[in-house]
C-alpha cells in the first residue's frame, strides 16, 4: 500500500520583489506622488512663512477666511474651506480609484497577499489612536482627537525620500503604497462615521441618486467629460449639504470606475482617468490644501505647548511612536503567525525604518484635526502644529534609519534595473526564460572572442618587444644593458 503523497506548501515571501507589470505601475504612480510630495513640502513651508512673517500674517488670515460661492446653494465657503472640502475631493477621488485597482488587480486582490498590508495598516491606525487616548486619559485632555495621528501621508513620505536621496527596493515601495491605500480607506470610514453630526436626508438622498446615475452611465459606456464633470459637482454639493463630509463623494465615484481592461482596450477607464487626474491632485489640490491648512503661528509658547498639552503630545507620540510600533508589530505578527516569511533580501530593520516613515501624517491628519476640534480655533491650530512637529520628527528618524541601509538599497535597485541583453526588460525578471540565457551566452561568447583576440595581440607585442631588447639596450651608454 502506497503512502499518500503530501503536498508541500511553500511560504510566501513578504515584501518580496514585484512582478514586472506591477513594478512598472508602482514606479509610474510613485513618480507622480514624489513630485506632488515635493510641491506639498514647499506649500507647507510657504504657509508657515506666510503665516509667521509679521508683515504677511494678516494677509494670510484674510485670504484664508475670504468667503465666496453661492449662498443659496449652501456653498458660501471660505477659501480654506473650499480647499479642504472641495479640492480634497479630487484627492479622495484618486484615492478611490487606487483602492479599486488594488482590490481588483493589485496586492489586495489575493486575500493571502492582502493580509500583511491590511493587518499592518490596521495596527498602524489602532496603536496611534490608543497612544493618543492613553496620553489624554492620563493627562486629563480631550479624547476627541484620537483619529488625528492615524493617517499616513504617502506623498509627503515620498517627498522625504526624494529630498534625502534614499532609494527603496520595489517591494518596500509597494508595501508603503498599499499601506497608504488601506490607510486612506479607513481614514475615509472614520471621517464618514465619526465626523458626521447632522444629517440632511433630502440632500443625502439626492447625493445617493446622483451616484446611482453616475454608476448607470458608466455601466452603459457613456463617454464625455461634459456629462460626468457637472454630475460629479452636483453629487459633491449635495453630499456637502447632507452633513456627510463632501470628500466621501469623491471616494464613492472613484470606487465605481472600472479598473480592469476588456478586449481591445490598452488601459482600463479607471487607469486612464487616474492618469489624467493624479497630476491635478498631487500637483494642485493637495498643495493648495496644505497652503491654507499648515499656516499655524509658530512661537516658543506654541512649540512648548506641543510637548506639554495632552492633546498635542498625544498627536506627536501617536505619529512618532504609535505608527512605528503599530506597523512594525502588525507586520511581525503576520509573518510570525502565517506562512509568510520576510524576503531574504530584506531585514526587520528595513520594516522598522519604513514603519517610522509612515509616521509622516500630514494631509488627512490636518483635515481630521480641523474636524475633531471644530469650534476651538486655538486648539485646532495647536493640533496642526503637533501634526507638523510629529511628521518632522518621524521624517528625521526615518532619514537616519534609511540612510544606515542605503548602500544595501542601492545594490538591490541596481539589480532590479540591470538589463545586460538590452531588450528593455530587467534581467532579474528573465531568469526562467531560455531565450534570455541564449542571448546572454551569445553576448558572453562575443566578449570572450574579443578578449582572446586582445590577448593574442598583447602576447605578440610582448614577443616583439623582447626580440628588440638585445640589439638596442645600450645605444646611449657604453655600459652593457
Amino acid at each position: 500500500m502506497t503512502a499518500p503523497t503530501r503536498t508541500r506548501t511553500t511560504a510566501r515571501k513578504a515584501l518580496g520583489r514585484l512582478s514586472l507589470p506591477e513594478r512598472t505601475f508602482i514606479t509610474d504612480a510613485l513618480r507622480t506622488e514624489t513630485v506632488g510630495g515635493v510641491l506639498l513640502l514647499l506649500a507647507a513651508v510657504a504657509a508657515l512663512i506666510w503665516a509667521n512673517v509679521p508683515a504677511l500674517g494678516h494677509s494670510y488670515a484674510s485670504v484664508s477666511h475670504f468667503h465666496l460661492g453661492p449662498d443659496a446653494l449652501g456653498l458660501h465657503l471660505s477659501v480654506a474651506h473650499w480647499a479642504a472640502d472641495g479640492l480634497l475631493a479630487v484627492f479622495f477621488f484618486v484615492a478611490g480609484i487606487e483602492l479599486k485597482r488594488e482590490l481588483v488587480a493589485g496586492d489586495l486582490r489575493d486575500p493571502k497577499a492582502a493580509v500583511l498590508p491590511v493587518v499592518a495598516a490596521l495596527c498602524g491606525m489602532a496603536v496611534p489612536a490608543l497612544v493618543y487616548t492613553l496620553t489624554n486619559l492620563t493627562g486629563g485632555g480631550s479624547t476627541q482627537g484620537w483619529a488625528v495621528p492615524t493617517a499616513t501621508d504617502i506623498a509627503f513620505a515620498l517627498a522625504v525620500l526624494a529630498v534625502i536621496g534614499t532609494s527603496l527596493p520595489s517591494g518596500l515601495r509597494a508595501f508603503l503604497l498599499t499601506l497608504a491605500v488601506v490607510d486612506d480607506l479607513f481614514a475615509i470610514l472614520i471621517i464618514a462615521i465619526f465626523f458626521t453630526d447632522r444629517l440632511n436626508f433630502a440632500a443625502l438622498g439626492g447625493a445617493v441618486a446622483g451616484l446611482a446615475v453616475f454608476w448607470l452611465l458608466l455601466r452603459r459606456g457613456v463617454r464625455g467629460w461634459y456629462v460626468y464633470v457637472p454630475l460629479a459637482v452636483a453629487v459633491w454639493a449635495l453630499m456637502y449639504n447632507s452633513g456627510v463630509h463632501a470628500t466621501i463623494a469623491g471616494v464613492a465615484m472613484g470606487l465605481m470606475l472600472r479598473c480592469t481592461t476588456r478586449e481591445g482596450e490598452e488601459h482600463a477607464p479607471g487607469e486612464h482617468i487616474e492618469h489624467l487626474l493624479r497630476p491635478l491632485s498631487a500637483g494642485l489640490a493637495v498643495p493648495l490644501f496644505a497652503l491654507f491648512s499648515a499656516g499655524v503661528s509658530v512661537s516658543g509658547g506654541v512649540i512648548g505647548d506641543v510637548f506639554t498639552k495632552p492633546e498635542t503630545l498625544g498627536v506627536v507620540l501617536g505619529l512618532v511612536v504609535g505608527k512605528t510600533v503599530g506597523i512594525f508589530g502588525g507586520t511581525w505578527l503576520t509573518v510570525r503567525f502565517t506562512r509568510a516569511r520576510l524576503s531574504e533580501e530584506l531585514a526587520w530593520a528595513d520594516v522598522f525604518a519604513v514603519a517610522s516613515l509612515a509616521g509622516i501624517g500630514f494631509t488627512v491628519s490636518l483635515l481630521i484635526g480641523e474636524l475633531a476640534f471644530d469650534g476651538d480655533a486655538v486648539l485646532t491650530d495647536e493640533v496642526k502644529a503637533a501634526v507638523l512637529a510629529g511628521s518632522l520628527i518621524a521624517a528625521v528618524c526615518a532619514t537616519v534609519l534609511l540612510k544606515l541601509r542605503n548602500a544595501r538599497y542601492r545594490r538591490l535597485c541596481a539589480d532590479e534595473e540591470r538589463d545586460e541583453d538590452l531588450d528593455g526588460i530587467p534581467d532579474i525578471y528573465e531568469q526562467d526564460d531560455p531565450a534570455y540565457h541564449l542571448r546572454m551566452a551569445e553576448i558572453h561568447e562575443r566578449k570572450a572572442a574579443e578578449h582572446r583576440r586582445l590577448a593574442a595581440e598583447r602576447a605578440a607585442e610582448a614577443r616583439d618587444g623582447l626580440a628588440e631588447v638585445p640589439g638596442g639596450a645600450g645605444e646611449e651608454s657604453d655600459r652593457p644593458a
